[in-house]
């Protein structure tokens, strides 16, 4: 895989940097490769091999991409691999601006109830191959709208459940680029409402190493105990201060506002 698939999404997992890569062509299969460029929902651009050694740093950068989606299935315990935005105090009109989002979420999650319907509209499945707590059917053509301004009725992933050989939609992911700052955001979606979230100081673990990405006791990568870039130095890695870009998930079929906009049910799900 020439390029870290994008995601966990959702992918997944993100924003346009200008002036780096047009994008690369995406597959017709349902794991699109990651472009190189800054890819609104999963920003693994600068981990992508874009240098003179990229054709052998691609595997190694193949298991970095891998690792980083299972390790979001686990964001309870990151700790420092996690930013989060802060909960603000209410302003007039927050709730209504969140309700009218979910709406729109709602709206889009009840046309793609079927999942046949979300590939038949272009949405890819993030690496269907491997076992997921939770599929993110991403759309490139959202992803890169994201990049730019909001429109609540195009996420950029739609979230499933693999039940045997279907996929239950539980929510959608929206996402928006790591330039925008919080006041940004609160733009997009009302803090006071929802909290958006990144993933940062990853350390990519050297040739020979990967296994190191997993186990009891992780050094490497979304849940390793490194997360400094003098640690990830020492120990020969390569540090990323953040991996993806800003993402929120939505539950639109939940009943109260606290249920639709879950932090801890969006800690728990993979990106």
């Amino acid at each position: 895989m020439r390029h870290i698939a994008i995601l966990i999404s959702i992918f997944l997992f993100a924003s346009l940097s200008w002036g780096q890569q047009q994008p690369a062509a995406t597959p017709s299969n349902t794991q699109p490769s990651m472009p190189a460029m800054d890819m609104p929902g999963h920003d693994m651009s600068h981990m992508s091999g874009m240098n003179s050694s990229r054709d052998a740093d691609s595997d190694k950068d193949a298991d970095s991409g891998m690792h980083a989606m299972h390790a979001m299935e686990g964001h309870m315990d990151m700790g420092p691999h996690m930013k989060m935005t802060a909960l603000r105090a209410a302003k007039p009109g927050d709730a209504e601006r969140a309700q009218q989002v979910a709406e729109a979420a709602r709206k889009v999650s009840e046309k793609y109830l079927d999942y046949r319907t979300a590939l038949n509209d272009g949405f890819k499945i993030f690496h269907p191959e491997l076992p997921q707590k939770m599929y993110h059917f991403t759309n490139y053509g959202y992803a890169m709208e994201a990049a730019f301004r909001f429109n609540p009725e195009h996420p950029t992933s739609l979230l499933y459940e693999k039940h045997g050989d279907d996929y239950k939609l539980i929510g959608v992911m929206y996402t928006a680029p790591k330039r925008l700052s919080e006041d940004q955001l609160d733009e997009r979606i009302p803090l006071s409402v929802a909290q958006w979230h990144e993933h940062v100081n990853f350390c990519t673990a050297p040739a020979g190493r990967k296994s190191e990405y997993f186990g009891p006791h992780p050094l490497f990568g979304l849940k390793g105990s490194i997360a400094t870039q003098e640690a990830c130095d020492a120990a020969g890695g390569t540090f990323h201060p953040i991996v993806f870009n800003w993402m929120v998930h939505v539950y639109p079929f939940e009943k109260d506002q606290a249920s639709i906009w879950s932090v801890e049910r969006q800690h728990g799900d993979a990106d």
